[in-house]
This record gives structure tokens, C-alpha cells and sequence, in this order.
């Protein structure tokens, strides 16, 4: 008896009537925050990455964002790795978790995706967690976002400077997001980003796909990346889902 006032709570909250932002499958993100007292949930229950020779399952990629206040949303994220390859390259351990990230994003102007006009400006930072499995360590991030809007389709530019974990190396990342109409029940997506690891990498990605917005609560998403890290090729599927609610 006691958990049912839980369990009804949880079945009312299906059918509230939230925005959803549904910044899935994207690695950038848009200048917008969750309302105050809103969850988020960004999910992508599974996806394949092949990077070089090694094949992984991505189980899961998540992204978890509540807003704390005025403007103000908290961002929680991270993913899951399960190698393919048997052995397991390099001695890691076929499971790990990795990309683990506590950031505040706050707006900065307040503009069309606030219902408001011109662009709409948010910086998002943070520290960086130890990856269990992968890269240990502490790192730093701070991120920039322009977002615009019109009848023609949504344009999001992000620009990141990050402290890497465990060797604290300097990490630049400059990507954009371009959005079909923002009005169409089904819209098409592409991004481009290029990222710089002066200890170790330079990557030049692209993505393309759809978001499927099936009411004010849940919109589904499906892509394709392609990428290019040095001399290597890398190819992922992406998709899930984003899950709106207002926890009180």
C-alpha cells in the first residue's frame, strides 16, 4: 500500500504535458534549459561504434538533466562500453564506463528558444569524472552555445574548451547542429564537429538523422556518424529517445 501513491505519481507523470527539447543524438547540445523542476531524460538504450579495429556496443548513452532553477539546469551524463573484441585490446576490460560528466548550464540571453527573439546564448561547465575502465583521473570542461530559429529550420553552434582527465592535456571542440522546422512532426538533422586533443588526437565527425517528436513528452531519435580520427576511420549508430516530466 505504500507504494502506491509512488506508482500513481509515476503513471500520472507519463501523461503530463512537458516540453521536449530532445538533444539526443547529438555530441553538442542547444542553448535551452529544463524548466525549473523538469527532468529530462535522454536516452540511447544501445548503438554500435567501430573506431580503428575495435568494435563496441554502447549500452547505454545517457544524458540526465533536472532544472534547479530559473534558467538554470543541472546535467549529469556518461556511457557504457562493452567491447566485442576477445581479447580485449590493450588489457582493458571488455565493460567500462566512461564520458562521466556533472555539468551546470545556465542561460546567458534569453532569446528564440525561449520564446523570446534573436539568438539564445547558454554556457555550460564542469568537472570531467574518472572513466572506470578507461581514463582515470579528473578533467575540466567549459562550453559556449548559440542557438537560432527560424521558419526554415534551427542552427546550434558550440564551442568547448576542456582540460582532459588523467594527462589534463587542453581539448578544443567546435561543432554545429543544423534542424529541419522545428514545426515538422518528423525532422531531419546534421551535425559537424571537429575536436582537437593536443596530447593525443584530431577528430572530424559527421552525423546525420532524423528526430521524431511524438508529443510535448517523447520524441525518438535515429542517426548515422561517420568520422575520421587521424589516420584512422570511425563509423557509429545512434538512437533512442527523450523523455519529458515535471517531477513536482
Amino acid at each position: 500500500m505504500r507504494a502506491l501513491p509512488t506508482a500513481l505519481c509515476f503513471a500520472l507523470a507519463l501523461f503530463v504535458a512537458a516540453d521536449a527539447h530532445a538533444y539526443r543524438p547529438f555530441d553538442g547540445t542547444d542553448a535551452d534549459v529544463a524548466d525549473v523542476h523538469e527532468f529530462e531524460l535522454e536516452l540511447g538504450p544501445a548503438g554500435y561504434l567501430k573506431e580503428g579495429h575495435e568494435h563496441l556496443l554502447v549500452v547505454p548513452r545517457y544524458v540526465l538533466n533536472y532544472g534547479i532553477a530559473e534558467d538554470t539546469e543541472l546535467v549529469v551524463d556518461g556511457q557504457g562500453l562493452l567491447s566485442f573484441d576477445n581479447p580485449t585490446r590493450d588489457g582493458v576490460s571488455r565493460f567500462t564506463q566512461n564520458g562521466n560528466d556533472v555539468f551546470v548550464k545556465s542561460i546567458l540571453r534569453r532569446g528564440v528558444l525561449q520564446d523570446g527573439t534573436g539568438p539564445s546564448v547558454a554556457l555550460e561547465a564542469g568537472p570531467l569524472l574518472p572513466s572506470f575502465g578507461r581514463e582515470n583521473g579528473y578533467g575540466a570542461s567549459a562550453a559556449t552555445i548559440v542557438s537560432m530559429r527560424n521558419e526554415y529550420g534551427t542552427l546550434h553552434l558550440n564551442g568547448v574548451f576542456q582540460i582532459a582527465r588523467e594527462t589534463h592535456d587542453r581539448d578544443l571542440f567546435t561543432g554545429v547542429i543544423v534542424e529541419g522546422p522545428h514545426t515538422w512532426v518528423v525532422r531531419p538533422v546534421v551535425e559537424l564537429f571537429w575536436e582537437r586533443d593536443f596530447g593525443a588526437e584530431t577528430r572530424f565527425s559527421a552525423l546525420g538523422g532524423a528526430i521524431w517528436t511524438l508529443n510535448d513528452s517523447w520524441a525518438f531519435d535515429a542517426a548515422v556518424r561517420g568520422a575520421l580520427v587521424d589516420d584512422e576511420t570511425a563509423f557509429e549508430l545512434r538512437g533512442g529517445l527523450t523523455w519529458t516530466i515535471p517531477v513536482y
